[in-house]
């Protein structure tokens, strides 16, 4: 997708794959412009960072009422925990790939969706534009129908077999041993606002427990307390 006209011809095949016909088309086109993309055509007054903010929001809500109501066991940590899976980075551009609408996107030259880390960032971004897009046309009612109509089986599957959370098992291990919980640092970050890569590591006083890199502090946290975990199991 190159151009403001390739868009609106698009607009259509958009609305059929994400199920949902838009009454104010506007919105639908804000959702798919990125900021680099109006950076770089000044004549184009829109992007998504708004649109994205919002439908944080909105993802946040129908997400916390869906574990509140199916989980009425699991205490507040555990929900937490499981509802920081199903709204981080990683699972939003998830959500995009499954409805196929990443190559949709409208961008400037200098952005790269050929690097990972970049890539998942701006897929992530854009499915929350989608979300406030859709809150903000049909509101709650037709973004929790949108949500759950495509990933209601993906997020239950999500919840049944969920990822360790690192963070709680290294911080139990360190409360019941030591009776104080670890400390996590941001040693290094690296690259554009959209497309950082964090160092943390993890420590117990002054000793390094373990290290880790993400796309996001929380990524990085778990990942140098999982490396913390692993190195705790093997001796």
């Amino acid at each position: 997708m190159r151009t403001f006209e390739e868009l609106r011809k698009v607009l259509s095949q958009i609305e059929n794959k994400i199920c949902y016909r838009f009454k104010e088309k506007q919105l639908l086109i804000s959702a798919f412009v990125h900021r680099s993309f109006n950076n770089e055509n000044q004549e184009c007054a829109v992007d998504n960072e708004r649109l994205e903010f919002l439908g944080d929001a909105v993802l946040n809500l129908l997400v916390t009422l869906f574990l509140y109501e199916e989980l009425p066991k699991k205490s507040e940590g555990t929900l937490s925990y499981l509802r920081s899976l199903l709204v981080d980075t990683a699972a939003c551009a998830r959500y995009v790939d499954m409805l196929g609408i990443g190559n949709f996107m409208l961008m400037g030259r200098g952005e790269s969706m050929h690097t990972h880390r970049g890539r998942v960032t701006i897929l992530a971004d854009l499915f929350e534009a989608v979300m406030g897009a859709i809150y903000l046309d049909g509101e709650i009612q037709a973004a929790h129908r949108f949500f759950f109509t495509h990933f209601k089986h993906t997020i239950s599957e999500m919840v049944q077999n969920p990822m360790r959370n690192w963070k709680d098992e290294l911080q139990d291990y360190c409360q019941k041993r030591y009776q104080k919980p670890p400390t996590y640092e941001v040693v290094n970050e690296q690259g554009a606002d959209h497309s950082k890569t964090f160092h943390m590591v993890v420590k117990l006083d002054e000793h390094i427990l373990g290290e880790g890199r993400g796309t996001s502090k929380k990524e990085a946290g778990q990942m140098s307390a999982r490396q913390a975990i692993q190195i705790l199991e093997r001796t």
